[in-house]
């Protein structure tokens, strides 16, 4: 019996203790810190399911302390949490499909007026192509007993340093940690040196000086509390976007709930897809600010780094559909960053008259979540 199955068994009976007339919780798993623009977001759409359910069925958010983001799929597999934030570029094994379209990001770099409803967009466009046009990413859910349920999506990843680093030559050797295999190409195509690590050791590795930068967007520096090791940030590259499936659900919890629970839950999920990442379009100006009021310095990019990103730009795109073809037997790259490129240009349109967090809530309802059959999807 391993880690997590002791872990189900032992949470299974203490359940069974409590009595089956109380109320089923669900425990909702997020390997952010309490403070970050995603917790805040799940909380505030936890009190929303529990209200629209009457407290028959309740959603408890645990930042930062029941899994890790390493530990999230691995402990929804296993029940022991039953909602949870899962960080797919961390799995490229087990999510290729998805981790395709996830880390295709830097496509956005190549749309007019992404920039502005960056954030929103991304999430939008990567929900609707997977709850609509990639059947295979939701079998890679299935296959680690999830079901998905929606996502978030970030402002530009940029440079967050401890020194400057803006030029070509200052970017030679630079050791840069990665949040997805995207930037890591990018890094090795300008010289530099990509480091993998869970976002949960970050701040650790950069005051100890292992690294140089975090490619990061920068309302999440202040989410890490990285806020005061970071003293130099240079905008323009590498560009693109995270996405974290928020709210992955255990499937044996997401057939517990009634058709009428799972769409309030895909309610809830779609205020929580759209409050959190409008907090990070709206924070990443803010976070700037202050950042220069703290005696950050932001750097615009050099030329011919910039230069030198559109170009990878352009080539890592056939790049990406061979090497997720070759590694991991993803047969319609091709086809399948068509179709996303054009529903990211969608909602890049779309969102671009939408003002404010009830306004992205309300296109995400009627576009993407409200159109999501709970008599079947993700169900045994």
């Amino acid at each position: 019996m391993n880690k997590y199955q002791k872990l189900a068994t032992a949470a299974t009976a203490a359940l069974a203790l409590t009595g089956a007339a109380e109320a089923r919780e669900l425990s909702f798993a997020i390997g952010h810190p309490p403070v970050s623009s995603l917790v805040k977001g799940a909380e505030a759409a936890a009190e929303r399911f529990n209200e629209a359910t009457g407290g028959d069925m309740t959603l408890k958010v645990y930042p930062l302390t029941l899994l890790s983001m390493a530990e999230t799929p691995g402990g929804l597999r296993e029940g022991l949490a039953d909602v949870g934030t899962v960080m797919t570029p961390y799995f490229p094994a087990e999510f290729p499909h998805t981790n395709l379209i996830v880390e295709s990001s830097m496509i956005l770099e190549t749309i007019p007026g992404a920039t502005e409803v960056q954030a929103p967009a991304f999430a939008a466009a990567v929900v609707e192509f997977i709850m609509t046009k990639c059947p295979e990413c939701n079998e890679e859910f299935a296959a680690e007993n999830q079901v998905f349920t929606g996502g978030a999506g970030t402002t530009p990843y940029v440079l967050n340093c401890t020194k400057p680093i803006v030029t070509m030559e200052d970017l030679q050797g630079a050791r840069l940690r990665i949040g997805g295999a995207n930037w890591a190409r990018w890094s090795e195509a300008i010289g530099a040196a990509p480091i993998t690590m869970s976002g949960n050791e970050m701040l650790e590795a950069l005051n100890q000086g292992v690294l140089d930068c975090i490619i990061l967007s920068t309302p999440d520096i202040y989410n890490f509390g990285m806020g005061g090791s970071v003293t130099h940030i240079t905008k323009g590259a590498p560009g693109g976007a995270y996405f974290a499936s928020v709210s992955n659900v255990n499937r044996d919890s997401w057939n517990e709930l009634s058709p009428e629970q799972r769409t309030e839950f895909l309610k809830a999920m779609a205020f929580a897809a759209a409050s959190t990442s409008v907090a990070y379009q709206e924070g990443a100006e803010t976070v700037e600010s202050a950042a220069r009021e703290n005696g950050v310095e932001i750097h615009d990019a050099a030329p011919e780094v910039i230069e030198a990103t559109k170009a990878f730009i352009e080539e890592d795109r056939q790049n990406t559909i061979d090497y997720f073809a070759e590694t991991y037997g993803v047969t319609r790259g091709e086809e399948m960053l068509n179709d996303f490129s054009a529903l990211l240009t969608k909602w890049v349109d779309l969102l671009g008259d939408a003002d404010g967090a009830e306004a992205v809530e309300k296109l995400y309802w009627d576009e993407i979540y409200s159109k999501v059959d709970v008599a079947q999807h993700g169900i045994n």
